[in-house]
């Protein structure tokens, strides 16, 4: 939770916190820490646990009602963000699932699309990844090499994917691939949908190993002329930029609640450690260079969640734009890093070692200034709007 008292109105409604206070509970028992080392040995979540998390309302929370889903807003979706963030349990990938995949077919879905995948979104009987990194091309979507080829009144898909949250679990991708615009011009980036319980020529590469973010399951994924309806494409061809790029501060804003989150957890550890850890008699909170140490660190992160509540009231009246949500993505991660760094540092020796959070805090942070879109690329699309 928090350690902000004074958050906006809308970030403190009874609803919220209530359903805040349903997830802790839940977590509290389906993903005590046993469950999560268990998880990071094998590199997966198991589906049981994506089942129970469908089952207990957590999925597809803001799919509206007529699909199964809450028709909760964005605010229920972070609200279970933070209380993954809380437990350390950010790299699963239901905030991908819930936050990213469904609103591409909320929003750019005809009604077919909405009918046929976000009710099987809900129950979880259909996982969600979205394919965009190549082994050639990551932040420049333009370099993708993956296509989609009309043929009749269906799409031949061709390419490789890697780095795909979900990648192991997934079985409704959305697959970013060029497609021909059918006037002679070049190629240009599609979103087209792939239920891989249902086609030939789809394989699914290594669990990749990662420094951190052990329990998440990051993946290769192949397409060997794998076949699919041509009602799988989102939108018109070619679009696939357009609709990346009105999601991306979206997706960017999950990525800072999950850093601010971290952050949080991390000082508030690393508070209770140095009260009762003893050094040369006292405990280590008593020494001045601790408590001048802690004072940054909690201004900062007060400062960091101040701009995160901010960018999500902003959101939630549909005016976050591009460039703030790239601020909040840089500016919130890289802090996170170094909060996690320090905090580790205060912890002495035991900080280095993995049965304590905040080393494991330390291996998982450092994800957040890659994916999403690199720090340095937030960077440049900030420079664009100066």
């Amino acid at each position: 939770m928090s350690l902000v008292s004074h958050r906006p109105e809308s970030l403190q409604a009874e609803d919220l916190l209530l359903f805040q206070d349903s997830v802790r509970k839940f977590l509290s028992v389906q993903a005590t820490r046993d469950h999560m080392d268990s998880w990071r040995r094998a590199g997966i979540v198991p589906r049981s646990f994506w089942t129970a998390v469908a089952d207990a309302g957590f999925l597809g929370m803001s799919i509206p009602e007529r699909y199964g889903g809450a028709g909760a807003d964005f605010r229920f979706d972070m609200g279970f963000v933070e209380e993954l963030a809380a437990i350390g349990l950010e790299s699963f990938g239901a905030p991908m699932h819930n936050s990213v995949v469904a609103p591409y077919i909320e929003t750019f879905g005809n009604e077919d699309q909405k009918q046929r995948w976000l009710p099987k979104m809900v129950t979880g009987e259909l996982i969600g990844a979205i394919a965009m990194t190549e082994p050639g091309a990551g932040s420049d979507l333009r370099g993708i090499r993956t296509t989609a080829r009309r043929d009749g009144d269906e799409y031949v898909l061709n390419g490789q994917k890697t780095y795909i949250t979900n990648g192991q679990t997934a079985n409704l991708i959305a697959v970013i691939a060029k497609t021909s615009d059918g006037g002679g011009g070049p190629p240009k980036p599609s979103i087209v949908f792939v239920e891989t319980d249902h086609v030939a020529g789809f394989s699914r590469g290594r669990n990749l190993e990662k420094i951190g973010m052990d329990l998440a399951d990051t993946s290769e994924l192949f397409f060997s002329d794998v076949r699919v309806p041509a009602g799988n494409l989102l939108g018109a061809e070619g679009s696939g930029l357009h609709q990346l790029m009105g999601q991306l501060p979206q997706e960017r804003l999950i990525i800072a609640v999950q850093g601010i989150a971290a952050a949080e957890r991390a000082l508030g550890l690393t508070i209770d450690y140095v009260k009762q850890r003893r050094a040369f008699g006292k405990a280590i909170i008593e020494f001045q260079n601790t408590q001048f140490k802690l004072a940054e660190l909690k201004t900062e992160v007060t400062i960091a969640r101040v701009f995160v509540d901010h960018c999500l009231d902003r959101h939630l009246r549909g005016e976050l734009d591009s460039v703030t949500a790239s601020m909040a993505k840089y500016w919130v991660t890289d802090l996170q890093c170094r909060v996690i760094d320090e905090c580790l540092q205060l912890h002495g020796g035991a900080g280095y070692m993995l049965e304590y959070p905040i080393a494991q805090m330390y291996r998982d942070a450092r994800a957040q200034r890659i994916y999403g879109g690199t720090n340095e690329i937030m960077k440049v699309l900030i420079a664009r709007g100066l």
